[in-house]
């Protein structure tokens, strides 16, 4: 499993706006929904699409990623929201993104692919192509565009967007929103952009600024690679203490050979909090759990850390909008 920053949930809810309980969804997504907005703050991307799926079940969505596309700014990513500025050039703002996107998300890749017509900026996530996946993917290509258009003299429109999933029953919102045809069913998910437009100067470009924050990248890159072993030892700690109720982060730390401040230090230095990792591994655990019906619910509240069944029923169902018995008998019947 993945993650993606949280800045892409809260701006989901905040485009949902006043339709849904935006608080209740955020909190549903491990989220604090009186919490800063910082774009370090992952959250896993299951917990994610999840959260994208359910508002779905309550709202019209066909715009929705749309308009979470039209309100990123590039001021809300840090460090890599000023290199994609301080670029000299629109396709060297795009190269920033291919090279650099593992800051916001662990589970999209970026490319740019020379076609006849220009240049391919392409979208690549693995996995199933549930409902979440798909809203998110729409709203990336999306935020691709808006974020240019914040650094370009003048007006951007792609040549063509490509999607690979079905069309919604209109397009119209899509085709408006771009600037130009939209074709769903695609081979790929991408955005096709001329080479004038890639070509164009950025308003505020600068070489030396530019190569300065391209360092600092590389720095800040080199850390989330070198935090990888420590996340997974955690959720490996955090898996067998389980059965003996829900661990501490004192005793995780300690299991670790780490102070709880260093601990705690470490993993909020790269966006993670223990108790995002205790949940997803928790759920991961219990849905692996379920697909095996040797294992009574009873028996599974316990072994993912549950007083009660009930308290394990109620969690499981805000992590995947139905109760471990619905799951079970979705799953175990396929």
């Amino acid at each position: 499993m993945g993650y993606v920053t949280s800045l892409f949930a809260r701006k989901v809810v905040a485009a949902a706006g006043d339709a849904i309980d935006g608080a209740a969804f955020l909190r549903g997504a491990g989220i604090d929904p009186e919490g800063a907005w910082d774009p370090k703050a992952m959250i896993p991307d299951g917990l994610y699409y999840g959260m994208l799926e359910r508002i779905a079940a309550e709202v019209d969505v066909t715009d929705l990623p749309l308009r979470v596309g039209a309100s990123m700014r590039l001021d809300e990513y840090g460090a890599l929201g000023l290199a994609f500025k301080a670029a000299t050039t629109l396709g060297a703002s795009y190269a920033r993104v291919e090279r650099y996107a593992r800051l916001w998300t662990s589970v999209v890749e970026y490319e740019l692919r020379p076609d006849p017509r220009g240049t391919l900026f392409i979208l690549h996530r693995e996995g199933a192509r549930r409902l979440g996946m798909r809203l998110s993917n729409e709203a990336t290509l999306a935020s691709s565009v808006s974020i240019a258009r914040q650094v370009s003299p003048v007006p951007v429109a792609p040549l063509e967007v490509l999607i690979r999933h079905p069309a919604p029953r209109s397009v119209a919102a899509h085709e408006d929103w771009f600037g130009s045809p939209v074709r769903f069913d695609a081979e790929r998910d991408a955005i096709l952009f001329s080479r004038e437009t890639l070509a164009q100067p950025n308003i505020l470009g600068d070489v030396g600024i530019s190569r300065y924050l391209a360092d600092h990248l590389e720095r800040e890159l080199s850390e989330i690679a070198d935090e990888v072993p420590l996340v997974t030892r955690t959720k490996e700690a955090i898996a067998q203490a389980l059965s003996a109720g829900a661990p501490k982060m004192a005793e995780i730390a300690r299991d670790l050979g780490l102070s709880a401040r260093s601990f705690h230090r470490r993993l909020s230095e790269h966006g993670m909090s223990f108790q995002t990792l205790t949940e997803e591994t928790r759920r991961d655990l219990a849905e692996g759990l379920l697909r095996d019906d040797r294992h009574s619910l009873a028996e599974i509240a316990f072994l993912t850390g549950f007083a009660e069944q009930s308290s394990f029923t109620r969690a499981f169902k805000r992590w995947v909008g139905m109760t471990p018995a619905s799951y079970r008998k979705e799953r175990v019947g396929r």
